[in-house]
């Protein structure tokens, strides 16, 4: 019996901004690269489910130090919402709960439903989502058929706009912060437009820093694989790169030996007034994030290179 060669992994650091297929959890698609490129520590930030397509950040080995930082960020989607049906998942994956007819909406009628839906704003989350309650995700109960209630919680949606319609289908465009859920916006217009409705179509264009994304496919990974391991390097960024929205600090050889430690680093000019910032040594190189301390700055999460030796 031929069994399949077992993955030796390696060391490797960087973001790789992965054109997630629908048909696949981010997981799944985690998983996948993780083996071509052999990555011997590797992280999503932030969930897509698997009907959706578009960026997923992959983060290898140092770079899941970021990952929650990544998570955070601001994100944006073009989705596609079937009005006059509604499903138990509030997208075109679940199962048809009801279905009822699609009045007559006009510009006005329309953008009255859509302006609640924008700013900060009380949301409940679907009911197959990977949000936890009690430990476990809502999806792992709602499969067992367990009485759900799903919690609301506060999200920002900064722009929610229709960009074109066919018939019973809309076309959007979200851009919004961390924690929003794009059915849930779905589902409540389709709500508030008396008919109900559903996503058939979601994918992330977008994810701060990388606001103009080079993404790649799954395809095109694979054929690089097949040329040897070097071929795919040229896929990754940086870790700086993720870290691009943040302020900067510098510091000097004394300062990297103290960050080094676990003990604040005194800069040279005054920290910037931010919760989190890049701490980079003088020759450019990020060492890690950390939090303004005083006249200083205090390490929060810094990368192997930066304690390496000292």
């Amino acid at each position: 019996m031929n069994r399949r060669a077992r993955t030796r992994f390696r060391p490797l650091d960087g973001i790789l901004l992965l054109d997630k297929p629908a048909g696949l959890s981010s997981n799944q698609a985690l998983q996948r690269v993780r083996h071509l490129f052999r990555a011997g520590k590797a992280g999503h930030t932030g969930s897509l489910d698997p009907l959706a397509t578009g960026l997923l950040p992959v983060c290898f080995g140092e770079a899941t130090k970021i990952a929650g930082l990544l998570l955070g960020s601001r994100k944006a989607y073009a989705a596609e919402a079937v009005l006059g049906v509604t499903t138990d998942s509030d997208d075109a994956d679940g199962q048809v709960l009801r279905q009822r007819p699609v009045p007559g909406i006009d510009a006005v009628r329309l953008e009255s439903a859509l302006a609640p839906l924008r700013g900060t704003i009380r949301q409940r989350a679907p009911i197959y989502s990977a949000l936890k309650q009690g430990g476990e995700p809502l999806y792992a109960k709602a499969r067992r058929g367990e009485p759900i209630e799903a919690p609301e919680r506060e999200v920002v949606v900064e722009r929610l706009q229709v960009t074109g319609r066919d018939g019973d289908r809309l076309r959007l465009h979200v851009e919004c912060g961390s924690g929003t859920y794009i059915r849930s916006l779905v589902r409540d217009l389709g709500e508030a437009l008396g008919c109900g409705a559903h996503v058939s179509m979601l994918r992330r264009l977008w994810v701060e820093p990388f606001v103009e994304p080079v993404m790649h496919t799954l395809e095109q990974l694979q054929a690089l694989a097949g040329q040897g391991d070097e071929a795919l390097l040229p896929c990754l960024l940086p870790i700086e790169t993720g870290l691009a929205g943040l302020p900067a600090v510098s510091v000097d050889a004394a300062g990297e030996r103290r960050l080094a430690h676990g003990q604040p680093a005194v800069l040279a000019q005054p920290a910037p007034t931010a919760e989190i910032v890049a701490i980079f040594d003088q020759g450019g190189r990020c060492l890690g994030i950390g939090r303004p301390d005083g006249a200083g700055v205090a390490p929060t999460r810094m990368f192997r290179w930066a304690v390496a030796g000292q």
